[in-house]
């Protein structure tokens, strides 16, 4: 479990994150949602350690996060940033390997091209594997991003708008891909998300943001209810179910 509490970021005088408790599930699907400027990246990036809080903890299993070793924590957590950048002429193949350095400093073993092929695979990047990262369209450069932190092999994924750049195929295909880590494998997965129905259809546990706030967190069946969306999101929001699933409609 990763435990948030009383984390602050940003300036005293123009804080971004005020005083942030939450408790986020092992094994399950979170969903950090909220209206822009809520402040979902700066939580991700917190827990990331890819930011500094000004205030508050952050601890995974019991242990202070700041103080964990980059190595110990590489081996734990893989994270996806929103603007995920690396030289234009690396080939996914050895994108996707790069995943791989925690466990073998470069020198890639059976073990580590076999956990390259299960990524290509599960990604559908069969036949891209050659291909340099500028010859790829967003979506599949999205793809091999996503492949190379599952290489990784943590127990947890971090994905900041994973579903950015991605058709609606790719995007059902990546999520039902998630939930079935989380369910067969116990992965931990904490993404933002910006689709509403992605986030309540395919997600275990919510954390809303609002105003560098935590307006309600908990499983999406108790804790995502058409009032609290309505006033989360400044629309009028209805739920209902399809094919056992919470829908939510706000176009009307």
């Amino acid at each position: 479990m990763i435990e948030i509490s009383g984390l602050r970021f940003g300036p005293a005088a123009h804080p971004i994150l005020h005083g942030i408790d939450a408790a986020i599930p092992a094994g399950r699907i979170t969903a950090l949602i909220g209206p822009n400027g809520a402040g979902k990246s700066t939580l991700l990036n917190l827990i990331a350690r890819q930011l500094a809080p000004a205030g508050g903890s952050i601890r995974l299993d019991g242990q202070d996060l700041l103080q964990a070793e980059p190595s110990q924590l590489a081996r734990r957590m893989a994270v996806v940033a929103q603007q995920a950048s690396v030289g234009s002429r690396v080939r996914v193949r050895d994108l996707i390997g790069f995943g791989r350095w925690p466990h073998c400093r470069g020198r890639l073993g059976a073990a580590d091209r076999a956990a390259v092929r299960d990524a290509v695979a599960l990604f559908g990047l069969e036949g891209l594997e050659q291909r340099f990262l500028d010859e790829l369209s967003g979506g599949q450069r999205q793809r091999a991003f996503i492949a190379m932190a599952y290489a990784q092999d943590t127990d947890w994924l971090l994905l900041d708008e994973p579903l950015n750049n991605l058709d609606l195929h790719h995007a059902r295909n990546l999520m039902a891909q998630l939930r079935q880590l989380a369910q067969a494998r116990g992965k931990g997965i904490v993404i933002v998300v910006h689709d509403l129905n992605y986030a309540i259809s395919w997600s275990d546990h919510v954390v809303a943001l609002q105003g560098g706030r935590v307006a309600f967190q908990g499983p999406v069946a108790e804790a995502a209810t058409a009032e609290r969306l309505t006033a989360l999101y400044r629309t009028p929001v209805m739920l209902t179910l399809l094919d056992g699933r919470p829908f939510a409609q706000y176009h009307r």
